[in-house]
């Protein structure tokens, strides 16, 4: 048996004393055995990455370890001197965090980052450290790594910086690696890369890394063993089979049951009712107790050990033989139809253009300039009731499409119709109606609610705006009916959002955009910053709001899991075209634009026991000022079959139902491809909905 690299036993930590104390971590214990990796998943809050700081020896000014070991190949971090916790630091231990622009000096080259990471702790000379830089860039998979070398943080892209981040860490060879959220934000594509750098990087170093997510799929993916951490607490530890296969944990099964699955069409997503505690407001009894479906007198009255429940498999549970996952799914629902064929679109967009000039100068005024042609020549239509996604790569123009079509770019070129009437391109020479008619909510709550107002002044506004002589004399009445329509109590109306949790703030952001009583709402990745759970409650909220009142949505999302739950049709961007068009069924199964099968082969499905075909895009989107000659995706397409894809744009092609696909590749060709999403035994997994069983006349 080998010793492992990282034990932390019965580890408490908590923040600040008497009264105000917090006990942030209770009782957390776990080990990570050489070239393992151990995955930590929970909420918001829950305390994983707590630990993983304490796992280097960091704890947050006011904080303090009160009891337990945190041991590092049987050296005791809790007791050591700053000055050998330095040592260990970068040396032996290394974390890589969520944002790589955070963890890169904005005024030093990439290289010289490295370089000097190198020089400190392994004591290379530079030419040495300059070389070791190359083959760590190499290693991780950066392009030309000895130009890379040489290049500032802003001339990378979001995965290249990950890249470069992960290759620092790895620079003296770390034997514990920790990776706290290291794909979060990035793009399917790119998390697929890095995912899989993951699993590369431990076959070769047998470093034990120590993963740190709220993301089941990428669990599912990249770790040997799963701790589920719960107010403080580990609920649930087993291997990442034993886990999915048979949680353990309510827990558990309700984070499963609140994830959309691409390979679960119809089924209705399950969030876990209530919040998280607040840290600090444990009182005795089941931490979950009160959101648990399981629960009885003795969760409220005692603690729970975490006994064992199977070979290598842990729960903190009195009923844990009792929890089964598929009390936590609602059964098959059927899919909300979309628009009516013989309805008139609600929204549509003509041959869309957005183009911009771009100095070459070191000047903005320069007379050398170039033009970034950012949308060229996008067309689609949106009907009542229905919901067009819109997915592709971060540079693909699907922001600043969005931004075009609510008002928020002049010079845009093409025709964009609301209710049959012309939309001009800026706001201000939008009439009131159309104003009112089409609204957004934004990804970022944070930053689109204003910190001093109250709740009710928030909403209220756009409501005095667009239907101040419809609800003169019940302004407060018509808020309060507002914000229940989005699951919200009257007492929030005199908060402010600092005092909302991140799914209160964006229910606040969609009751904002239903205040204007519009006919189409934009949102632009309403719910990729938010927990699973919450995440589940706001997908269900917007299609209970469609359902009732007939809204159409454009909803923009990088998350292909999300866009296969809510949407009815969608649309594949790349490089500022439509590379592929249809009805969310169709486009999620073959046949596929060679585009869009690469972007279902990078879904993070929160299944380990599904196969799914490993189609790895090379390189980064092309710059929109200096596009591919041809069809945009041939610089980086696997299925590329000549130089008709470097010369000819693509056609659009007609699959039937709706489905068209930009491509020179031949219709029947691609309807030959192999499913990329299959059972283990090669079964062709369903993405069509499935049928609902049938009742017998006893039921």
């Amino acid at each position: 048996m080998t010793s492992p690299v990282l034990s932390i036993k019965d580890l408490h930590l908590s923040y600040g004393s008497g009264p105000n104390r917090v006990r942030a971590v209770r009782g957390v214990n776990f080990d990570i055995n050489p070239g393992e990796v151990l995955g930590v998943v929970g909420e918001s809050g829950c305390g994983k990455s707590t630990v993983a700081f304490a796992a280097m020896g960091y704890v947050a000014p006011g904080g303090q370890i009160t009891q337990g070991e945190i041991l590092y190949q049987g050296k005791n971090i809790t007791t050591m001197r700053s000055s050998d916790l330095q040592r260990l630091r970068g040396n032996e231990i290394a974390m890589i965090f969520q944002n790589p622009l955070t963890s890169l000096n904005p005024s030093m080259t990439v290289g010289e980052q490295v370089i000097e990471v190198l020089e400190q702790h392994a004591g290379m000379r530079e030419s040495e450290a300059r070389q070791r830089a190359i083959d760590l860039f190499e290693s991780v998979h950066l392009p030309s790594p000895s130009e890379v070398l040489d290049r500032y943080p802003h001339q990378l892209s979001g995965g290249q910086q990950q890249r470069v981040v992960i290759a620092m860490g790895m620079a003296c060879d770390p034997a514990l690696l920790i990776m706290d959220e290291p794909t979060t934000g990035l793009d399917v594509t790119t998390e697929a890369t890095i995912l899989d750098l993951v699993a590369e990087l431990k076959e070769k170093t047998n470093a034990a890394i120590l993963y740190i997510t709220h993301n089941l799929g990428v669990i599912a993916r990249v770790a040997d063993r799963v701790v589920v951490m719960y107010s403080g607490e580990v609920a649930e530890e087993a291997t990442v089979t034993e886990l999915f296969e048979r949680p353990r944990h309510p827990y558990t099964t309700g984070l499963m049951g609140a994830v959309p699955d691409v390979t679960r069409a119809g089924i209705e997503l399950r969030p876990i009712p209530g919040q998280l505690p607040r840290p600090g407001s444990y009182d005795g009894g089941c931490a979950f107790a009160p959101r648990c479906s399981y629960a009885r007198d003795v969760c409220h009255d005692e603690h729970p050990a975490l006994d064992p429940v199977g070979e290598s498999h842990f729960a903190r549970c009195f009923f844990s033989e009792e929890v089964s996952l598929s009390r936590e799914e609602s059964s098959y629902v059927p899919e909300e139809e979309g628009a009516r064929e013989d309805s008139a679109p609600v929204l549509q967009i003509e041959n869309l253009k957005k183009y911009y000039e771009q100095s070459l100068g070191i000047l903005p005024w320069s007379s050398k300039k170039r033009v970034v042609k950012a949308v060229d020549g996008v067309s689609f239509e949106i009907g009542e009731r229905e919901t067009l996604a819109l997915v592709g790569e971060s540079g693909c123009g699907k922001t600043t499409l969005s931004s075009a079509i609510v008002g928020l770019l002049d010079d845009v070129d093409g025709g964009m119709l609301l209710n049959g009437e012309s939309l001009q391109s800026s706001v201000k020479r939008r009439s009131k109606d159309q104003r009112q008619e089409l609204q957004i909510v934004f990804q970022n709550p944070d930053s689109s609610l204003n910190p001093a107002h109250t709740i009710f002044e928030i909403i209220s506004r756009p409501l005095k705006l667009f239907r101040g002589e419809e609800v003169k004399g019940r302004v407060q009445e018509e808020v309060t009916s507002i914000l229940e329509s989005v699951n919200l109590h009257e007492s929030y109306l005199w908060r402010h959002p600092s005092q909302l949790s991140g799914g209160e703030k964006q229910r606040v952001g969609i009751a904002r955009a239903l205040a204007a009583n519009p006919k189409v709402i934009i949102c632009d990745e309403p719910v990729s910053a938010l927990d699973v759970s919450v995440q589940a409650t706001v997908l269900n909220l917007l299609k209970r709001l469609q359902r009732d009142h007939g809204y159409s949505y454009l909803f923009i999302s990088h998350d292909l899991s999300v866009v296969r739950y809510l949407s009815h049709r969608v649309v594949v961007m790349y490089l500022g075209h439509v590379m592929e068009v249809g009805p969310t069924n169709n486009v999620f199964e073959p046949p596929y634009h060679p585009y869009t099968e690469a972007l279902t082969s990078a879904i993070p499905l929160p299944n380990p026991g599904i196969e799914q075909s490993q189609i790895r895009l090379e390189g980064s989107v092309p710059s929109a000022a200096d596009p591919p000659s041809g069809c945009p995706f041939q610089t980086r397409c696997p299925r590329k079959i000549g130089s008709i894809c470097e010369e000819e744009f693509p056609p659009l092609q007609d699959a039937g139902d709706g489905h068209q696909i930009r491509c020179h590749i031949p219709m029947e060709e691609l309807r030959s491809v192999k499913p990329v999403i299959r059972i283990r035994d090669d079964r062709e997994v369903k993405t069509r909905d499935p049928e609902p069983e049938p009742q017998s006349v006893t039921d």
